[in-house]
């Protein structure tokens, strides 16, 4: 045979056989066992292990009784194996398997429970507003 085929042959097959790089996000909360959305989509509890695909920013909510609800916005910075032209070696030619992996960790904080006092305050604003109102029109 001829040498071309061979050298055409070896680079199909490495192309071919060729790893990629799998990319998660593991979200802890504490106290641990918050619902997760992940730009809105259910992720399930913390601690979360998700799987990304770009490199950037995703909003992250938290949900857990007792605690407020919260929504951060996280930055999940590329590797230096994700610039160009490392990356085309790194997602194509490379052969082994590369993992990326990130730990997102976030404090709860409890739910502060108003003062009767403050309930009987926040309804009489509202009722003061509404009697400036006037009536409606239907």
């Amino acid at each position: 045979m001829r040498p071309w085929v061979w050298i055409v042959g070896a680079g199909v097959v490495s192309v071919l056989s060729a790893g990629c790089v799998e990319r998660r996000m593991l979200i802890v909360s504490d106290p641990p066992g918050a619902t997760v959305l992940v730009n809105g989509q259910n992720a399930g509890l913390t601690p979360a292990s998700v799987p990304f695909t770009y490199y950037g920013k995703y909003d992250i909510t938290l949900i857990r009784d007792g605690y407020q609800t919260k929504t951060y916005q996280a930055r999940i910075r590329r590797p230096w194996f994700q610039f160009f032209p490392i990356d085309f070696a790194a997602e194509v030619l490379y052969p082994g398997h590369i993992q990326d992996n990130r730990t997102l960790s976030f404090q709860m904080e409890p739910m502060i429970q108003p003062t009767s006092e403050q309930l009987i305050r926040g309804a009489e604003a509202i009722r003061q507003r509404g009697q400036t109102l006037g009536p409606s029109e239907n």
